[in-house]
């Protein structure tokens, strides 16, 4: 299945230690990029959740969001009241030492390190329920790229089929045109004729028709086209690879148009490379 770059999932998670928010987002990119932000409280998933994303994802530019919310019973302030003990009693000690101490209030024992402690974090709990969320996310993401991917195949298939139209038709015009620049080159030549070795003048007549001649080249381009079809049958990410070809496509148009003979070749060469301007385009987006 074509996958398209571009996609954006969200979904939340709700339990006793908390609330989870997780969102993913990519765009297009030549190669995997990940960027994973988490809550401090959760950074060491960080290595697991780029583990679980680099398995089901192969390119894009890819941003990872997760929040965490904790539950109420965990937003109360909890003491540690032997810690303040021994706060209390050396401050004591100390005002006992000085000629003139000043007073300790309750707001400068809890600025003291880990006076203050919050619940325990269950996080075994919370890493399993960030995983079940983060494949829940992926499902869905990676649904909505084989979606939007589809649609990409459809708008690439047409503009595949347009190239193969508009060559056959070039194909048919082709004698017509080489046969048109001969009658041409006779009238031209009609008056010294006499003059030139016959044989040299239908070998030179022969070397022009080879280099008008794109017989070649319409060849190559419906070979380029049939390529990008299988491709996109396949089920496998395929960017790359259509990225080549429509370069290929695109190499045998400039070639066309260089080698036209006659204004119905040149726009058929200008009609392929917008067509071929157009299915790069969307390949861009694809995985």
């Amino acid at each position: 299945m074509i996958r398209s770059m571009t996609a954006f999932t969200r979904a939340e998670w709700h339990g006793e230690a908390g609330s989870l928010d997780m969102e993913l987002r990519s765009v297009n990119h030549r190669y995997l990029e990940l960027s994973v932000r988490l809550p401090d409280e959760l950074r060491f998933l960080e290595m697991v959740i780029r583990e679980h994303i680099g398995v089901r994802l192969g390119r894009g530019k890819i941003d990872c969001r997760l929040n965490y919310r904790p539950s109420a019973a965990r937003t109360g302030l909890v003491i540690d009241e032997e810690l303040v003990r021994q706060v209390a009693r050396a401050s004591r000690t100390i005002d006992a030492m000085l000629y003139n101490p000043s007073a300790v209030s309750s707001m400068d024992v809890l600025r003291w390190p880990d006076v203050l402690l919050l619940p325990k974090l269950e996080t075994g709990v919370l890493k399993k329920q960030v995983l079940v969320l983060l494949e829940q996310v992926l499902d869905e993401f990676t649904a909505t790229r084989g979606r939007e991917g589809e649609q990409l195949k459809r708008l690439i298939e047409q503009r595949c089929n347009a190239v193969e139209k508009a060559v056959a038709e070039l194909q048919q015009h082709l004698p017509e045109v080489t046969a048109r620049w001969r009658e041409r080159l006779e009238e031209r030549l009609a008056g010294i004729r006499e003059e030139l070795d016959p044989a040299r003048l239908e070998q030179e007549m022969l070397l022009f028709a080879q280099k008008i001649d794109v017989t070649e080249e319409l060849e190559r381009l419906i070979a380029h086209v049939k390529e990008v079809k299988h491709v996109l049958a396949q089920d496998k990410p395929v960017g790359r690879r259509l990225d080549f070809l429509m370069q290929e496509l695109n190499r045998e148009a400039n070639t066309l148009a260089a080698k036209s003979a006659d204004a119905e070749t040149t726009r058929a060469a200008v009609e392929l490379k917008v067509l071929i301007e157009q299915m790069r385009e969307q390949v861009q987006n694809i995985e």
